[in-house]
């Protein structure tokens, strides 16, 4: 019996954990869509999944368990056969002297408890898990992906030898799919379909880091490409030019966008596949990485009625899930906000989202002409690419607006030296942009194989070299003793000892003194000084604070800073 979302809204305000107008405005939402409460208080960010996940098996009286963080034997997740555990929503995750424990959504399911007990002839203990965290886990009764592959060629080119005409696209259509769900489930970004010679090479970029998945054999090829191409409504026809296009698939039940990429190489087209998930807009500031002071700057930005606020750093760094998050905060039904993005990402509901379209002469820049007579409060724009687009969004920021961009710099003190040269003003720059927000992507450790470990006198003498004396001194590194942390890699996290990517930032607020370097056309140098005596942290130093805490590894931060 799912537990009574009364009897949860009357535990959540008694723990202190949601206020009452909170709790009503989540069972509002819950009614609306027709979905249970917990569903909107994890989506919504009422509350995280860890939480509500303790206070639900405190009120079934069984222990909680997260299975992100297990390492699960496949002997014992196969205690329960997956249509069993799909059904009943179960999974066995662990087995000793004392029985099997298995998470359940609904840990008081006496009937499936009493029978996985006579089936298996041991004593079960129930343990709760969320519904999204036992999800998740079915991923893990999937063959590996070059097994499944290889069963796949293998009925296909059976298959291609008796049958003609259509039904041989049957097991390409099989592939491609199949490619398509495995990099959704295991969280890429980005696939690679690259012709070689005699093979077809499919990597996914998971956590930023481009991995060899399967190797095809060399004939599926243009089958291959044709079927993309198909799905993305390009031209079948069309071998020597590049061309974009978009398709979309269905996983768990919703449909997920992908676009697509194709390009001719030496050895025939290559085609490369970005997913655009929703989940992956739908992280908060804090889940993103941005925290502590650095986050009441941000705050302090975009309260402000008008004025600009610039993410900045190289392309995949995030600079447009930061947007979306600020954007998810400033949208209410009392402010009007329109955007001019290339592409749009996620589509987000009461935003007026508008697609760039050279071909048709939508241009950022007259995209945001047209946005300025649509009355905005708030205008996002997806990125700040010549001239013309800087000066009109400036001008924006200065007439009444608040202006979200992204621009391509290394650092946050860097941009303002860039918007001057960009023929902005120094003037209008000093007094419209409120913060720039410079950052990048590092690797999490997996929660599930983390541990901690003493670096060995020459491993600390490599950071001390690295990261600077003074930097050492200032968070302890150079001392012995210092414990830093790291994945030890287990099958959850496919051995790499990680598990999603967090942000480092730096956050400049504009203060007097920059504003003065500014009007000045002072470097950045001089604007980072002044900055940091103003209180900047810079990304290295937010970096080395995550390590020691055990988000990331310091190798991590090294690797994405390379100072």
């Amino acid at each position: 019996m799912i537990l009574d979302p009364h009897k949860l809204g009357t535990v959540l305000v008694q723990s202190e954990l949601l206020t009452q107008d909170k709790l009503q405005a989540a069972q509002d939402a819950a009614q609306d869509r027709g979905v249970p409460l917990e569903h909107v208080l994890i989506e919504d960010e009422y509350i995280s999944d860890s939480n509500l996940g303790q206070i639900m098996a405190d009120q079934y009286g069984v222990p909680f368990v997260s299975l992100a963080k297990k390492s699960i034997e496949d002997a014992t997740l196969r205690i329960v056969p997956e249509l069993v555990a799909r059904r009943q929503s179960a999974i066995a995750f662990a087995r000793d002297a004392h029985g099997i424990k298995v998470a359940l959504h609904e840990p008081d399911n006496e009937e499936f408890i009493q029978h996985l007990s006579r089936k298996t002839g041991e004593v079960v203990i129930p343990y709760f898990a969320t519904e999204r965290d036992i999800s998740a886990a079915f991923r893990l009764y999937r063959k590996d992906i070059t097994e499944e592959f290889g069963d796949i060629i293998k009925k296909s080119i059976q298959e291609t030898e008796r049958v003609a005409g259509d039904a041989r696209d049957i097991p390409v259509i099989r592939i491609v799919d199949t490619v398509l769900q495995y990099a959704y489930e295991n969280k890429a970004s980005d696939i690679h379909i690259e012709p070689h010679e005699r093979k077809i090479a499919v990597r996914f970029r998971i956590d930023g880091i481009l991995h060899d998945v399967v190797m095809l054999p060399k004939q599926i090829h243009g089958s291959l490409v044709t079927r993309i191409k198909i799905q993305s409504n390009l031209r079948t026809d069309e071998h020597r030019a590049a061309q974009d296009g978009r398709l979309e698939f269905t996983a768990e039940g919703s449909k997920v966008d992908v676009r697509v990429s194709i390009v001719p190489v030496a050895d025939g087209e290559k085609v490369v596949l970005r997913i655009l998930s929703e989940k992956s807009r739908q992280y908060s500031l804090p889940d993103l990485g941005l925290e502590g002071e650095d986050f009441k700057k941000v705050q302090r930005g975009f309260h402000k009625p008008y004025g600009m606020i610039v993410v900045t750093g190289p392309t995949g760094s995030g600079k447009t899930t930061t947007l979306y998050a600020i954007l998810k905060i400033l949208n209410t039904r009392q402010v009007n906000i329109s955007t001019i993005e290339d592409p749009v990402e996620y589509d987000m509901e009461g935003v007026n989202q508008i697609q760039a379209n050279p071909k048709t002469n939508l241009t950022f820049a007259n995209g945001l002409r047209s946005i300025l007579r649509q009355d905005p409060d708030i205008i996002m724009v997806g990125e700040i690419r010549d001239e013309d687009t800087a000066g009109i969004a400036i001008n924006a920021a200065m007439t009444g607006h608040l202006v979200l961009t992204t621009l391509h710099a290394n650092d946050a003190p860097t941009t303002l030296p860039r918007l001057i040269d960009m023929k902005i003003e120094p003037f209008m720059i000093a007094s419209t942009v409120n913060a720039v927000i410079a950052q990048r992507l590092v690797r999490r450790i997996h929660q599930g194989c983390m541990e901690s470990y003493e670096p060995s006198a020459e491993d600390r003498a490599g950071i001390v070299a690295a990261i600077g004396n003074d930097r050492a001194k200032k968070f302890g590194i150079d001392r012995p003793g210092v414990r830093l942390y790291r994945g030890a890699g287990c099958k959850l996290c496919s051995n790499t000892g990680y598990e999603g990517r967090v942000g480092i930032f730096e956050v400049l607020e504009m203060s007097e003194a920059v504003r003065r370097l500014v009007m000045q056309r002072s470097n950045s140098d001089d604007v980072r000084a002044a900055a940091i005596a103003n209180g900047m942290q810079t990304m290295l130093e937010d970096g080395i604070q995550k390590a020691l805490r055990g988000v990331t590894s310091i190798e991590e931060i090294l690797r994405a800073t390379r100072e």
